[in-house]
């Protein structure tokens, strides 16, 4: 295992990714978002961006797993699609890039982002959305795996649930596993863990307070359509 990664084994990292053009989408934002979270005992962060990986960079030297959001005419695939924006994170200062590894068309290779990624001394962590994905990214040589995309590849509705079966196939696999994707409660974090996970990454429960807002309200609107529900 990379020595960075042992650094995670068994931790908490937190995605600091504001909603796109919400209130909270700005560098100072996300600093806070990233400083806060290492106070309370994060062992890394997820950050979207080369700006923004460049701000939280200057301001700790906490394990970083970068990477740039982009959508391109053609694809599906927007989680670092080409082999240069992978140069940029490391540029940036990302310890670690994630990028897309699902088995979709794609603008450059799979061998080549990876490749980018280590000759800039990073760690390449593939987000995955089936073990087929996860399979095809080891043999092309990342060194981490994530459950990052589940549910949100091919047709149906999202799910509301975190991936648990994948994470514990996965685990089987003998590779580093970050879970990742719809864990919003210490409980759900606790029980990926449980099923294999080396490390999870929890975002939009942490720093996306519009996300968050929604849920409580939600649940209040239920109840309030049903009373009486809650204590059936």
């Amino acid at each position: 295992m990379h020595a960075l990664l042992e650094t995670l084994n068994q931790g908490l990292i937190v995605s600091c990714q504001p909603v796109p053009g919400g209130p909270m989408d700005s560098a100072a934002c996300v600093e806070g978002f990233a400083l806060a979270a290492l106070q309370a005992g994060a062992v890394a962060l997820r950050i979207e961006s080369v700006a923004y990986v460049e701000a939280v960079r200057a301001r700790t030297q906490a394990p970083i797993i970068g990477i740039i959001k982009h959508d391109l005419d053609g694809y599906d695939v927007r989680i670092t699609p080409t082999t240069e924006m992978a140069r940029e994170l490391v540029a940036a200062g990302a310890d670690i890039v994630a990028f897309d590894a699902t088995l979709r068309p794609r603008p450059d290779p799979v061998n080549s982002i990876i490749g980018a990624i280590h000759d800039g001394g990073a760690i390449a962590m593939a987000d995955c959305a089936d073990l087929a994905d996860a399979r095809a990214a080891l043999a092309a040589g990342v060194d981490c795996i994530g459950s990052t995309l589940s549910g949100y590849v091919g047709p149906g509705p999202e799910p509301t649930l975190p991936d648990f079966e994948l994470i514990e196939q996965m685990s089987k696999l003998g590779a580093f596993v970050i879970a990742e994707g719809r864990i919003r409660s210490p409980e759900q974090a606790a029980q990926a863990l449980a099923a294999g996970a080396n490390a999870v990454v929890v975002g939009s429960a942490i720093t996306r307070t519009e996300h968050i807002v929604s849920w409580y309200r939600d649940a209040i609107a239920a109840s309030a359509a049903h009373p009486g529900m809650l204590g059936a």
